[in-house]
C-alpha cells in the first residue's frame, strides 16, 4: 500500500474511465516534435543518430520522473488540505462563544 500514488499514476488503479479533450496547441508541438525527431533520425549519421536518440530517450526518462514527481506532490498537497480541513482546529482567533 505503500506505493498507491505510484500505482495510480501508472495506470494500475483506474477509479474511472474517462477521456480528455485533446488540447490543439500541444498536439501541435507534438507534431512539431515528431517531424523534427524523424527528420534527424534519418538525416544524422550513425554516431550522430545514436547520440539523437540517447539524448531522446534520457529526455524521456527524466520527463517522466518528473511528471511522477509532480503527480505525486499533487496529492500530498490535496491530503494535506483534507486533513487540515477535517482534523486541526487551530486559527488565529478564539471563538468568543464557546465556554
Amino acid at each position: 500500500m505503500g506505493k498507491f500514488i505510484e500505482e495510480f499514476y501508472y495506470g494500475n488503479i483506474d477509479p474511472q474511465a474517462r477521456s480528455t479533450k485533446q488540447n490543439k496547441a500541444v498536439q501541435k508541438q507534438m507534431e512539431v516534435l515528431m517531424l523534427n525527431e524523424d527528420f534527424l533520425t534519418e538525416a544524422l549519421s550513425s554516431e550522430n543518430k545514436k547520440k539523437f536518440l540517447d539524448f531522446v530517450n534520457a529526455w524521456g526518462v527524466i520527463n517522466g520522473e518528473s511528471n511522477l514527481d509532480s503527480f505525486m506532490m499533487g496529492f500530498r498537497l490535496g491530503a494535506n488540505f483534507t486533513y487540515d480541513t477535517f482534523f486541526a482546529t487551530d486559527t488565529p482567533f478564539q471563538d468568543l462563544l464557546k465556554e
